[in-house]
């Protein structure tokens, strides 16, 4: 499973048939089906547009895309949040983070070995007590479309915003969060059990947030540009 989450973070606009492939010229002896069954365990969903293969809550709203045209030039204009897998030495955890889409400053983040609802909800109201964005983006997910979630959103005077299904800019800022976050940290630290990654992410993050320069943003750390008032020029 980690070699399927180290393909799909490497290319996350391949599907089942694509990293089956990319495990059979490794020499993995694994079937196409056992490779999705563990993508869906995993919450794994290449990002082109394809047949919908993940199931919808009936009584759940999607919302439009609100951010094609939209410039964001300042922090809290725009928060995102997604969730990744996170694999141990025996089985799993999901990570659930927001980040502010202009300083990349992660505002808030859970760990669950489930995708229950609970540990998003938790995971924005941290986030609220920070400060408090004009949109927040998600994708689809239940979680994100749950009436637990959008009606904090709601209820504090937030736009939700929704990414299209299978576009992959639409939330780019959190798929490059996942990005530093497997090959700087999880790759690296292969943990053992829980206590290991909440420790491991929790070192991370603060890193993150305060001593990793981007230089989209002009070589600054997110916790720079998110308090420090920088402006693009």
């Amino acid at each position: 499973m980690r070699r399927i989450d180290e393909i799909f973070t490497e290319c996350p606009f391949y599907g089942s048939r694509k990293i089956h492939e990319g495990l059979r010229r490794e020499g993995f002896e694994i079937g196409r089906e056992r490779v999705l069954a563990y993508m869906r365990q995993m919450g794994l969903r290449a990002i082109y547009p394809r047949v919908k293969t993940s199931r919808k809550h009936p009584e759940h709203k999607i919302y439009p895309y609100l951010l094609g045209d939209r410039e964001i030039d300042s922090p809290e204009q725009v928060w995102g949040t997604d969730i990744t897998y996170i694999r141990l030495r025996q089985g799993f955890l999901y990570l659930v983070a927001i980040i502010d889409w202009f300083s990349r400053y992660v505002l808030s983040w859970r760990l669950s070995n489930s995708l229950d609802v609970s540990f998003c909800v938790e995971a924005l109201q941290d986030a609220l007590e920070r400060g408090c964005p004009k949109v927040f983006n998600s994708d689809q997910g239940s979680q994100f479309t749950s009436n637990e979630f959008t009606g904090i959103l709601i209820s504090s005077g937030i736009e939700i915003s929704m990414d299209g299904r299978g576009r992959v800019f639409d939330n780019i800022f959190t798929e490059r969060l996942w990005r530093s976050v497997k090959y700087e940290e999880v790759y690296i630290k292969n943990y053992q059990v829980y206590k290991d990654a909440r420790e491991g992410l929790s070192r991370y993050f603060l890193f993150y947030n305060n001593r990793r320069y981007h230089q989209s943003l002009g070589y600054k750390t997110p916790i720079e540009v998110h308090y420090g008032g920088y402006k693009k020029k």
